[in-house]
């Protein structure tokens, strides 16, 4: 590949960052701000606050978030596998296709044994 195929993918960058900040300085210039305390209060679907915004999470519910990521990606990289294994094989034959995600599979499943050994998805 030569520079010049990436220059309309260059302009193209150029015009959305241009458009980004273009955007965010004019909303700062031309945007009101009348705060009161009815917009400064902190909104949660209609519902009023019933503790303050500053509480502290325990760590799990982060780790628990983590972990859902990590398994949710795995089922969005599954997916284009599972849709171009029928050319896959014929491409390649049946051994390489499958000990690949046989691979993928194993490392995820070891990183799940990990985990449950860690105790990271115990909830106390």
């Amino acid at each position: 590949m030569t520079a010049t195929e990436f220059i309309p993918v260059i302009v193209m960058l150029g015009f959305a960052s241009a458009a980004a900040v273009g955007i965010v300085f004019f909303s700062h210039f031309i945007g009101r701000r009348k705060p009161n305390p009815v917009k400064l209060d902190f909104y949660e679907c209609g519902v009023p606050p019933l503790v303050s915004q500053r509480m502290r999470f325990h760590i799990r519910f982060f780790v628990i978030a983590l972990l859902f990521l990590i398994f949710d990606f795995e089922t969005v990289a599954l997916l284009p596998w599972a849709i171009s294994y029928k050319s896959l094989l014929a491409v390649h034959g049946w051994a390489l296709p499958l000990i690949s995600i046989l691979i993928f599979l194993g490392v995820l499943v070891v990183g799940f044994v990990y985990e449950l050994s860690k105790g990271a998805i115990k909830w106390e």
